[in-house]
């Protein structure tokens, strides 16, 4: 079995009614004078792929001539011959025959043509050809007298990619190989993205919508697409070939001995996913995909912008250094696309070189679209040519083989466009006008030269005064280092990131008593399962949320363990700030970021406040939380599962901006970690997937689950796992639900989903942003963790209006786990034996 290194994607599972093989050992060949009818198949020798007809789900009377993956026929469509053109069983069986030209030909009942495949034979007709299925999952046409191969599926790609297919264009005759989305996920005529190799200047591969660039990897630099470097990871079990010849212009892929299969697909709402056939499971797993974030979109941030996701600002677009935007009122608004202009215009054309390069380092590299590449120039020959031409305005390595600062010349004109940070990016060397850069060392001077003096003049001063303070802060320095080591050793102990510096501050006790008035009633914020929290001022006037762990807990050692390595070195504007933390004997403290509207149940829970957060905000606050799991999930340094994601753990800032809190249960995945098993369950009732609740198995998907039902919370005010009565869905369903989400799902059933929307929210409302919620919260909630969507597949979908792929499946399991509990209606119910509960209320 072959697997692909697929880059980056998305799909979602296409269930199709297939017609299986006829009884007894089926053929990998068609003759000449043979045929395939509606009901026979051609077999791969190895079984792994088979030929076929088959009918979309929904659509029985349309039928396709496809080939699919044996092991997973109903969601591994890899090629369909007619699809632009469907049989209809009205007009009887299908037939696919071989002409005498050596062109296959497929007919319907009537003898009308479907589809016919284009034959090149070097002989004169007739031809004696024969069809036969590979291993690889081409089907190919030869010539039987020479063996001259006449026709290939490979040539002719659906919207997927296989183990040795070719991806480009042969520029001497025209020939493009790309892949083009299904309309729909149960329709295969060609839809509206395609996915192709963009050859105009370095290599890059582009998804296209109609005649307009939604998203591309980055140009090749000889290792990988600059905007993907995490495909390296792959180069151990997957090769990949770049061809560039007169008659080629492609890559390829192909993967070791006894790998899994792979494939790469691009759907129907214009994403791409890696998709790797797990043959014990028997299920997809999805290893990447993009678009990923909304910095991927093309040209987010304009000419001259640079895209971070991972910024604290709520804005992601910035200007490269040297530039400002183009209409500032636009960009406060969020509207980046006008993009940003020079702050001082380029000397060059006076007959002297007089402009300078400032790096702009770990990016994507812009479109090379309008581009002049040498791939024989060196980095600085690179830099004069650049400085050589006026119309030049950026620089930068071509090939990063090798090492140190890469080879070949790749130069931008007129502007750069869609830039974004990635890690492992590359250098780009931006031209500014030298009066710009001497003028800023020139400041520099004046702003050192000040201080340096002021610096001297006090320094006597200054050391008279560290001798008499000395020995006051000796004692103070010791008990802080004294945390650390107990810290340090603790996490030795667990063997959780001991080995790593923890670059978080320490303060002593004496700091956090006298920040909290002596841990006073009246600063108390809340109390869960692990401690109080109290409001505290540090330092000037600084407002901090303190938590004290309940002492003797073990579980308080375990939490705070867990949240002083995770979010100490996790940064993301949609996760709370660890400002540092505090050990004191039997004491331990952690100095979080205060925000002052404490915590999100708050407020939709309560019948007077939750009419301060409108659709807006909450749809807001839903796309903040996504993007903060999301970061957890794919985008942090490290995979992190949450393992407690509920509404009483995110806390609101002043703006009303989403905070993930509470990492204590948290786990760190490793590696190609995807799944874990516990036999201590933590959670909340009413937030754990069936899967982690019933079996202590959780993983990403756990969060996933859990998000789900945060946003049926979000929208509905209404709890979880409270009993819903006298709220009548239809004359024959029950009147009372156990659950929300047996109550949202009968409400979306029945085709009334909007009756779950909070009846705060009818004014502000926004029907189709809630129902695109309800959907999503829905597809989260299904008792199958492989049938629920990444997170990145949560984000593009909240951020952008594309039909959703996929029907959400009726959540069963949890229902039928609540009523085996028997747990009623308390909402904070907890299982002392096997399951710890955090309920940590708003702080």
């Amino acid at each position: 079995m072959t697997r692909l290194l697929c880059l980056t994607a998305l799909i979602f599972p296409i269930m199709l009614c297939l017609t299986t093989s006829a009884a007894g050992a089926a053929s990998d060949t068609l003759d000449s004078g043979s045929n395939i009818t509606d009901g026979a198949t051609l077999v791969s020798a190895g079984g792994s792929f088979t030929l076929g007809f088959f009918s979309p789900t929904g659509a029985p009377t349309k039928r396709y001539l496809g080939i699919w993956f044996t092991a997973s026929p109903a969601e591994a469509i890899c090629w369909v011959a007619n699809r632009e053109k469907f049989l209809s069983n009205t007009s009887g069986v299908g037939v696919l025959t071989i002409g005498s030209t050596g062109s296959l030909r497929l007919v319907d009942g009537s003898g009308r043509t479907a589809w016919s495949s284009t034959a090149t034979s070097s002989s004169a007709p007739p031809v004696v050809a024969q069809a036969q299925l590979l291993e690889s999952g081409n089907l190919v046409v030869r010539d039987q007298s020479g063996g001259d191969v006449l026709w290939q599926s490979f040539d002719h790609p659906s919207n997927t990619l296989l183990a040795g297919m070719r991806f480009g264009k042969n520029p001497q005759t025209g020939a493009e190989w790309f892949l083009t989305s299904w309309r729909a996920s149960n329709d295969p005529t060609p839809g509206g993205y395609r996915r192709v190799l963009d050859t105009k200047g370095l290599l890059d591969s582009v998804s296209w919508q109609g005649n307009a660039k939604k998203y591309r990897t980055g140009p090749w630099n000889g290792l990988w697409f600059s905007g993907i470097p995490e495909t390296a990871s792959y180069k151990e079990m997957y090769s990949v070939q770049v061809v560039v010849r007169p008659d080629e212009i492609a890559y390829t892929f192909n993967a070791a001995a006894g790998a899994p299969f792979c494939r790469l697909v691009l759907n129907e709402v214009g994403m791409v996913q890696q998709l790797g056939w797990d043959p014990v499971s028997r299920v997809w797993n999805v290893f990447t995909q993009a678009p990923r974030d909304v910095c991927d979109d093309y040209a987010k941030c304009g000419a001259f912008g640079l895209c971070n996701v991972n910024t604290a600002s709520t804005l992601f677009c910035s200007c490269v250094v040297g530039f400002s935007p183009v209409n500032p009122s636009q960009w406060s608004m969020r509207e980046s696309g006008g993009g940003c202009r020079r702050n001082v215009p380029l000397e060059c054309g006076n007959g002297t070189t007089t402009d300078g390069f400032r790096v702009v380092r770990a990016v994507k590299l812009p479109d090379t679209d309008n581009t002049t590449v040498d791939m024989g120039a060196t980095l600085e020959q690179c830099r004069a040519r650049c400085l050589a031409n006026c119309s030049c305005v950026a620089y930068a390595a071509a090939d990063i083989r090798g090492g140190g600062d890469g080879s070949g010349c790749v130069m931008w004109t007129d502007a750069i466009v869609d830039v974004r940070y990635v890690d492992k990016g590359q250098d780009i060397y931006l031209r500014l006008a030298k009066s710009e850069l001497v003028e800023k060392k020139r400041n520099m001077v004046i702003i050192i030269l000040p201080p340096v003096t002021a610096c001297v003049l006090t320094l006597m001063g200054i050391f008279i005064v560290w001798i008499w303070h000395k020995r006051k802060l000796r004692g103070k320095r010791r008990n802080l280092d004294s945390q650390k080591k107990m810290m340090v050793g603790q996490l030795d102990e667990s063997n959780t990131l001991g080995d790593e510096d923890l670059d978080l501050p320490f303060f002593s006790f004496g700091d956090i008593v006298s920040a909290t008035n002596n841990f006073a009633e009246d600063n108390m914020l809340g109390q869960g399962g692990f401690g109080k929290v109290y409001k505290g001022i540090l330092g000037e006037n600084r407002e901090v949320a303190i938590k004290r762990l309940s002492q003797g807990s073990g579980q308080g050692i375990e939490e705070f363990r867990n949240e002083v390595v995770l979010i100490a070195k996790l940064q993301h504007r949609n996760l709370v700030r660890l400002l540092g933390c505090c050990i004191h004997g039997d004491e331990k403290l952690l100095i979080y970021e205060y925000l002052p509207n404490k915590s999100l149940d708050s407020f939709i829970f309560d019948a007077a406040k939750k009419k301060v957060l409108d659709w807006p905000t909450r749809f807001r606050i839903i796309k903040g939380i996504s993007r903060g799991v999301l970061y957890l999930h794919e985008d942090s340094r490290l995979t992190i599962v949450h393992r407690d994601l509920k509404t009483s753990n995110i806390l609101l800032d002043a703006d009303m901006n989403p905070k993930i809190s509470d990492f204590g249960m948290a786990r760190i995945f490793g590696g190609n970690q995807q799944e874990a098993n516990t036999n201590k369950v933590v959670g909340t009732y009413g937030y754990m997937s069936p899967e982690y609740a019933m079996d202590g198995a959780f993983s990403v998907m756990s969060d996933t689950y859990s998000l789900g039902v945060i946003l049926l919370e979000i929208i509905s005010g209404l709890k979880s796992f409270q009993k819903i009565s006298g709220l009548k869905i239809t004359s024959t369903h029950s009147t009372s639900f156990r659950n929300l989400v047996a109550y949202a799902w009968s409400l979306w059933n029945d085709g009334k989903a909007m009756d779950l929307v909070d009846p705060s929210l009818i004014e502000s409302c926004l029907p189709n942003e809630a129902l695109r919620c309800i959907h999503i919260g829905l597809l989260c909630v299904q008792d199958n963790p492989n049938s629920r969507p990444l997170m990145s597949t949560v984000v593009f979908m909240l951020e952008n209006e594309a039909e959703l792929p996929s029907t959400p499946k009726q959540p069963l399991y949890i229902s039928q786990w609540y009523e085996a509990q028997g747990t009623g209606e308390n909402t904070n119910s907890s299982m002392m034996n096997n399951i710890s509960v955090s309920v940590l209320e708003g702080r």
